[in-house]
């Protein structure tokens, strides 16, 4: 019993410590984190009618820059290999209802370098060409380079929304 306590405070307190982590962000504000600036923007407001309740509807952009010397790769191998985590920063709206398939958080990803794969087969007429597929070799984030993505949060009304930054690397 008492080791179950043990564990059970042990897992909540890492996890307050993720959570510490972020950092409040507000519109039009730049924050550093491990050396990215990290911009979010409101660039379009309008109330909607949700189940009869009225909500404020933000379509938001987010930014990040890599401002450090660091520069973040994953090449992928010769093999099958599916990558899923491609995240360099979270941007996170606390106040995000969800409603009508919205967005509660933007994922800022990591570019995506493509190489064209040439390749010869047989075409419907039985004559052997050659075929261009672009396939992903690898992920980036160079210094210097800037990722750009937008979402729609809805919001209580009366409310702005209240977002969070924290770093995925």
């Amino acid at each position: 019993m008492k080791n179950s306590i043990l564990i059970l405070f042990v897992l909540t307190f890492l996890s307050f410590g993720n959570f510490t982590k972020a950092q409040k962000i507000s519109d039009g504000e730049t924050a550093d984190v491990n050396g990215m600036k990290v911009s979010f923007n409101i660039t379009n407001k309008e109330s909607i009618q949700v189940s009869g309740k009225t909500f404020d509807r933000y379509k938001v952009s987010a930014s990040v820059k890599n401002t450090s010397d660091k520069s973040y790769n994953i090449r992928l191998t010769s093999y099958p290999q599916i990558v899923m985590e491609t995240g360099i920063v979270e941007l996170d709206c606390v106040n995000a209802t969800g409603a009508k398939l919205t967005s509660k958080k933007i994922q800022l990803k990591m570019k995506t370098q493509l190489i064209n794969a040439s390749y010869t087969a047989y075409d419907k007429s039985g004559k052997m060409v050659t075929n261009i597929l672009p396939v992903i070799g690898s992920y980036y984030f160079d210094s210097g380079d800037t990722i750009n993505d937008n979402a729609i949060f809805i919001v209580p009304q009366g409310e702005k929304p209240e977002v969070s930054v924290r770093s995925l690397r």
